[in-house]
C-alpha cells in the first residue's frame, strides 16, 4: 500500500523541511489527524503542526511527503490516487 493512503495514526512523524525552523527535527507518534493538521505527541506532550507548511515522513518510509498534497481529511486521503513525481 502507497504511504499517501496509509492510515498514519500510531505512527512515527518526522519533520524533514518547513518554514518554520522550530518545526524542523520535531518527531513524535501521531494522535490525531484532521483535514488541515496532525497531532503528535512529543515528549509527553501534544503538538499540533499545520499540514501545508510541512514536509515529513512516516515510520521508516523513505517517502518526504508534502503536507500541502495532503489537505484532505484522513478517511478521504486513504482513498484518493496520488500522481506521484
Amino acid at each position: 500500500m502507497n504511504i499517501y493512503n496509509d492510515n498514519w495514526l500510531g505512527k512515527t512523524l518526522n519533520v524533514i523541511h518547513s518554514n518554520d525552523s522550530t518545526l524542523v527535527s520535531k518527531q513524535g507518534l501521531v494522535i490525531d489527524e484532521t483535514k488541515k493538521t496532525i497531532t503528535i505527541q512529543e515528549d509527553g506532550r501534544l503538538v499540533k503542526l499545520g499540514k501545508s507548511s510541512i514536509k515529513f515522513t512516516i515510520s521508516d518510509s523513505d517517502v518526504v511527503i508534502d503536507g500541502a498534497l495532503v489537505g484532505q481529511r484522513p478517511e478521504n486521503r486513504t482513498h484518493r490516487k496520488y500522481r506521484m513525481a
